[in-house]
């Protein structure tokens, strides 16, 4: 039977000590590039895989993280690519690490987080709850290191990783202002509007939208918000309202993939993209580019999203310091071809 490898055979075969293998494996301690690759060669070479139970006992770690998304919400985990992309960001920054993620969805009102204890995971990464919800309580409770995604929670202790969405929605309004739209429905998620601040990242977005009508002087119209979930599905069926809504000229949806339901919607209408309606979606995924016509959209960049919220984790788990608790990325504008001039357009 074939001898197991062990480290001190690595170590002997790359002409290193057993401790610079254990950094190259760990990602720890200061090891040069070269040094780097000539372990991980012979790793390869010899097959070695490391002790993990031996290791983590010796840690008291598993080198776990839990990803968890509330399911929940408008737009869930499999609906939308968001996730994809954002779940990308987070895998990337774990493995450099050489840490593993497990994905989990729940139901906030109803989740009690026990498969952290029972998995014993070394922390976690929340997704897209909001203030007030159980789900923060409980796991501040736990006393694991955590960082919550798009959340836009009150307590400046929570570490947090955010996107500038209100800016952002306030760029999308304004550009289609400037092309001469006045009459801008909103695909705003299946939501009570009554309710709106408890959904953080929906009511961000919606104050952008008010702040790019007040500057121009346009009076806020509740009639156009179009409360259908974000997703393919209500993106569909959000153009059946669209198209009854008085004078209305352009539509700015909350995602990507509702807007491109809406396109959808409308072409099945023989409703003309961007002669008749103006189309504007929110997250630029990889497959905004390649719809016809191609998306207009607010841009974030997901995956750096995720290796935000995964170093922000990670630094906690290793104990190293951390300059700030709140990151807040930058939202931008990528005009394609669902957006064209509107009726009250300057000749000048």
């Amino acid at each position: 039977m074939k001898q197991e490898v062990s480290i001190v055979d690595v170590a002997r075969e790359a002409g290193v000590s057993i401790a610079t293998v254990s950094n190259v494996v760990n990602g720890k301690g200061r090891v040069s590039t070269k040094t780097i690759q000539k372990v991980r060669k012979v790793i390869d070479e010899l097959g070695y895989t490391p002790n993990l139970p031996a290791r983590n006992l010796k840690t008291k770690r598993t080198d776990l993280i839990g990803v968890v998304v509330p399911t929940m919400k408008p737009g869930r985990l499999q609906d939308n690519p968001f996730y994809w992309d954002l779940l990308a960001g987070v895998e990337e920054g774990a493995r450099d690490r050489s840490f593993h993620i497990i994905l989990t969805g729940i139901d906030e009102a109803t989740e009690t987080f026990s498969f952290v204890k029972e998995r014993r995971l070394d922390g976690l990464i929340v997704v897209g709850t909001n203030e007030g919800s159980q789900a923060v309580q409980r796991v501040t409770r736990l006393g694991v290191p955590a960082v919550f995604i798009d959340s836009y929670l009150k307590d400046s202790g929570l570490y947090q990783v955010n996107l500038d969405d209100r800016q952002g929605s306030y760029r999308a309004t304004s550009y289609l202002i400037e092309q001469g739209h006045r009459r801008i429905a909103l695909l705003i998620g299946d939501i009570p509007m009554e309710r709106i601040a408890y959904y953080g990242v929906l009511h961000e977005r919606w104050l952008g939208y008010r702040d790019a009508l007040e500057e121009a002087g346009i009076p806020y119209d509740p009639r156009l918000m179009i409360k259908l979930p974000t997703s393919l599905a209500g993106g569909y069926k959000a153009a059946d309202q669209l198209v009854e809504l008085p004078d209305v000229t352009a539509i700015f949806s909350f995602s990507d993939v509702s807007a491109m339901g809406v396109l959808k919607g409308l072409k099945e209408k023989n409703k003309s993209v961007p002669g008749e309606y103006s189309v504007i979606g929110f997250d630029n995924l990889f497959m905004s580019e390649y719809t016809s016509p191609s998306l207009t959209t607010v841009s974030q960049n997901i995956i750096e999203k995720g290796h935000a919220a995964v170093r922000m984790l990670l630094n906690q788990i290793d104990g190293e310091p951390l300059s700030e608790r709140r990151i807040v990325l930058p939202a931008g504008l990528v005009v394609r071809e669902t957006t064209g001039p509107g009726p009250h357009q300057s000749s000048e």
